[in-house]
């Protein structure tokens, strides 16, 4: 059974650094939550290392000018590990070929296809029609409101032609606010369902951790993973992810599964244990919100 605390405090002391989740745990898509940002600096005070671990399909510096805009200062984390720069490594290095079909709206994700100077010899990437395409780059719906099964027509053209679909942003929901939206994580699934083939880079896929350990050594911090703890609100992705990297975690019952675990300010006991029991997730501990 995952133990339910009060604070943040009650445990943190244990771990030298966070891997934090963003949306759900430190902003709700439109603005930031207080206590949770209180919550992460105070950690800081006290010497432990935060890395915003985010499924967002954003380069790091589109991430942290998001937060700004969010109200989240600079003081509450260290460095930014995103879905999207681990994916982008993979584009550049030919992973869906040289010309793609782009998914997203191309306003918000322009940064996915800015260069990456960590890559030797990138490939040149072109945006072409589905048609012309040797690949998928997934950011997001067209649509983020949109029934996945939109894309069905696409898909099954595209898993004819053999293209592989790089998932930017495996998440398959978020709440906006009040308001629930599909991520790309839903088309990938959706593709993959259908037999065509999805490569993955966010949570809970082993790559975006890899990277967040990058931004822990390009701070000078060796970290074990004994010394590392996960928080987040998504079961298949935080908490998922956690599990299989080793890292103990901190579950967020007040984000997507507020419903489910009858979370006002704390999660109902039973209601947690069942929740985590049909999911089977075993996060090592568990709160309503994080503060």
């Amino acid at each position: 059974m995952s133990q339910i605390i009060q604070s943040l405090s009650e445990v943190s002391d244990r771990y030298r650094a966070l891997f934090v989740d963003l949306w759900g745990c430190v902003h709700n898509g439109i603005t930031a939550y207080p206590e949770a940002v209180a919550a992460l600096q105070a950690y800081r005070q006290r010497g432990g290392i935060v890395v915003l671990v985010t499924n967002s399909p954003k380069p790091r510096a589109g991430v942290a000018a998001q937060l700004a805009q969010f109200g989240v200062p600079d003081d509450a984390y260290d460095t930014i590990a995103t879905s999207g720069d681990s994916a982008r490594s993979a584009m550049f290095t030919g992973a869906v070929g040289s010309k793609v079909y782009f998914m997203g709206e191309w306003q918000r994700d322009e940064g996915f296809f800015e260069p990456l100077n960590v890559i030797h010899d990138p490939v040149e990437i072109t945006r072409v029609p589905l048609a012309e395409a040797e690949g998928i780059v997934c950011c997001g719906p067209f649509d983020t409101m949109a029934d996945p099964d939109v894309n069905r027509a696409d898909f099954l053209f595209a898993k004819q032609k053999g293209l592989k679909l790089l998932c930017a942003n495996p998440d398959i929901i978020v709440d906006r606010g009040e308001k629930r939206e599909w991520c790309a994580g839903a088309l990938a699934r959706l593709y993959t369902e259908m037999g065509g083939e999805s490569l993955y880079f966010g949570k809970p896929h082993p790559p975006i951790y890899d990277l967040a350990r990058r931004r822990l050594a390009e701070m000078g911090s060796d970290i074990a993973d004994g010394d590392i703890l996960a928080i987040g609100d998504g079961p298949h992705t935080d908490i998922a992810g956690a599990m299989g990297e080793g890292i103990d975690s901190l579950f967020i019952t007040g984000g997507l599964a507020a419903r489910e675990t009858r979370t006002t300010t704390q999660p109902d006991a039973a209601a947690l244990s069942d929740y985590l029991e049909q999911e089977n997730s075993a996060p090592t501990f568990s709160i309503g919100f994080l503060r």
